[in-house]
């Protein structure tokens, strides 16, 4: 099957700057944001994102790695943070491609048993094929799929982009 760029290094990084100016408007108010990255596209963006963040703003950013086992959701969620270290503060959950929404929601879900100041959640491609009702508060692309295409994105230390195949 054909592949196809539907994101470029250059325009995932303007894509990561504009949403962390929408961020940074959102919780302008606050003193911290936590950034909770799904492991391990979404944490590597939640990282792009924080770099981003600290370079227009004076939050403080914490990074927490959230783990979803993605076939076996109700298995439960880990993060690299104590629920204490998250409680009463404003919250951004991260993924690459929102595709289902079945990562999201579970992700939401266990965000939901802790207080929190705010709670948004960001994604880089919104595929707008959902199955459950979750959405993306900020967005890189917002594309309409099929249901057989797939949205690949792929970081490594030197290159950056989104593929639709």
């Amino acid at each position: 099957m054909m592949s196809h760029i539907i994101l470029t290094q250059q325009e995932i990084e303007h894509k990561t700057t504009r949403m962390a100016y929408q961020i940074y408007e959102t919780f302008v108010d606050e003193k911290e944001v936590v950034l909770a990255g799904i492991a391990s596209n979404g944490y590597i963006f939640a990282q792009k994102l924080a770099t981003a963040l600290e370079k227009i703003s004076d939050l403080k950013i914490t990074l927490c790695e959230v783990k979803i086992n993605k076939q076996q959701p109700l298995d439960g969620v880990q993060t690299s943070l104590t629920p204490e270290e998250y409680t009463n503060k404003a919250l951004v959950l991260v993924d690459d491609v929102l595709n289902s929404g079945t990562t999201l929601i579970y992700g939401v879900k266990h965000f939901l048993d802790v207080p929190l100041k705010k709670f948004k959640t960001a994604v880089l491609v919104d595929r707008n094929h959902k199955q459950y009702p979750v959405k993306a508060d900020f967005k890189g692309l917002s594309l309409s799929t099929s249901l057989k295409e797939h949205i690949k994105v792929v970081f490594t230390d030197n290159e950056a982009y989104a593929c639709l195949s």
